[in-house]
């Protein structure tokens, strides 16, 4: 189901025929050094994935991660969403393009839109992101869509510090 349109983009809802393309991502150098192996290796542990996390949180919240197409030929580009973590108290923005999209303007486009989408839609007053520090590609999208760094914060037991972000609407 389409959720949002931009000038280039489609963003719509996860489902399990998107499976494959969902492997392909999750498994990207890029996914695996900033955001982590989440150990998903077949098509059907891709299914699972999905099932468990954006598709059931789209049911829960009425909002998660979006598969971002581009508006043309409906090519899957990557995700681009908002999410509900344990860790966190906010709710938080995200995203992930495959390698051959990076700097065309798709990950500020489409996180523009969810960023509007979940204060004006889903009454979001405060919305952060989370970043590794040296994901510098990252936090520029961060500020450009208007977010400000604000802390650094521990999420994982190995020590590592991560970057908060917020926005306030």
């Amino acid at each position: 189901m389409k959720v949002l349109e931009t000038e280039r983009l489609i963003l719509r809802t996860l489902n399990e025929d998107d499976a494959e393309f969902y492997l392909q991502l999750v498994n990207q150098p890029s996914w695996l050094r900033f955001i982590g192996d989440r150990g998903i290796r077949t098509v059907e542990a891709a299914r699972e994935a999905l099932l468990n996390g954006p598709i059931a949180a789209q049911e829960r919240y009425g909002f998660s991660f979006y598969m971002t197409e581009l508006k043309d030929d409906a090519l899957p580009i990557g995700i681009c969403g908002l999410i509900k973590r344990d860790a966190l108290p906010d709710v938080d923005i995200g995203y992930a393009f495959l390698p051959e999209f990076w700097g065309k303007g798709y990950a500020y486009e489409a996180a523009s839109a969810v960023l509007e989408h979940g204060n004006r839609t889903c009454g979001l007053q405060r919305i952060v992101a989370i970043t590794a520090p040296d994901n510098h590609q990252s936090i520029k999208v961060l500020e450009k869509i208007g977010l400000k760094f604000e802390k650094m914060l521990q999420l994982k037991d190995d020590g590592s510090e991560t970057k908060l972000f917020a926005s306030q609407f």
